[in-house]
């Protein structure tokens, strides 16, 4: 069996700045809602989609804001936006997907907790990441654990991790510590661009190993010498941007896969969701219901 991990934010935020806005008869904006149903709802049609679960973050803040004061948080979101996340959720659960709202950690990590769970079912044949998030590059695992692009139909297996990033997927928050993520709001190393980063972790293969004098180095890279000063005199701030950019895999959220299996839309939840922000259309396609 394949199964189907979806970032559950990544989805409402593709949704509200691609699908056009709606207001439901109590005034609140639901486009991305309608989107995001739409969205999910095309996902089961596939018959291959038989064992499915989506990650949000109930809270965008998580531990990692205690950690570093830089890191992402809810500010500058649109208000519209924020309100619909509750909403997303019951849309997703309305749709009879199993529905993982994160506090604490991220939606990141549960797909991340998830996925590293699932490899070691040999049940389970393939695990599909349903995101392009950078972060999550670092779950794949040969072509067992894939990472998923579905607005660009892109497949992101072990050596893609390697053509893309230059590192393999082990090294992947190395990276991201020292070029740095602005969709996390982690700054990075100056001067570490992602060419020299990949170029020293392929070699090294974490910051940790790195020497903090360029004349030990056993790579070459331009600019070493300013390379090496920047980080030895910021190396405790690239392992915090590492630890940042590390995903947990400790997350308990499921005992057997068994409780994956998608079986059908609930019709009472999804027909009263629709009726609620007026998504008139979708309850006739529906190709599933499990009552």
């Amino acid at each position: 069996m394949q199964v189907h991990l979806i970032d559950g934010t990544y989805e409402l935020f593709r949704a509200w700045f691609g699908s056009p806005g709606a207001r439901d008869a109590r005034g609140r904006e639901v486009g991305a809602t309608r989107g995001l149903l739409s969205s999910l709802h095309a996902l089961l049609r596939d018959e291959g989609v038989t064992h499915v679960a989506c990650a949000f973050d109930h809270v965008i803040e998580s531990f990692r804001n205690q950690l570093f004061a830089g890191y992402k948080t809810g500010e500058g979101i649109e208000p519209d936006l924020l309100a619909q996340f509750e909403l997303a959720e019951r849309a997703a659960t309305a749709l009879g997907v199993v529905v993982w709202p994160m506090a604490e950690l991220e939606a990141d990590d549960a797909l991340a907790s998830a996925a590293h769970a699932l490899a070691a079912d040999p049940r389970v044949e393939r695990v599909v990441i349903c995101s392009p998030d950078k972060d999550l590059a670092q779950c794949v695992l040969g072509e067992r654990v894939v990472c998923f692009d579905r607005a660009r139909k892109r497949m992101l297996d072990e050596a893609g991790v390697r053509e893309r990033f230059g590192v393999p997927p082990s090294a992947i928050p190395d990276f991201l510590g020292l070029v740095g993520d602005d969709a996390d709001g982690i700054p990075g190393i100056p001067r570490w661009g992602a060419r020299s980063t990949a170029t020293v972790l392929a070699h090294y293969g974490s910051i940790e190993r790195i020497p903090d004098d360029s004349a030990r180095w056993e790579v070459t890279v331009r600019g070493a010498a300013s390379l090496a000063r920047e980080l030895s005199s910021r190396r405790d701030e690239a392992m915090l941007y590492k630890t940042l950019a590390t995903l947990r895999r400790d997350a308990k959220l499921f005992e057997q896969v068994e409780a994956l299996a998608w079986h059908g839309a609930d019709r009472g939840l999804t027909e009263a969701l629709c009726s609620e922000i007026g998504e008139r259309s979708l309850p006739a396609r529906v190709v599933r219901w499990r009552n």
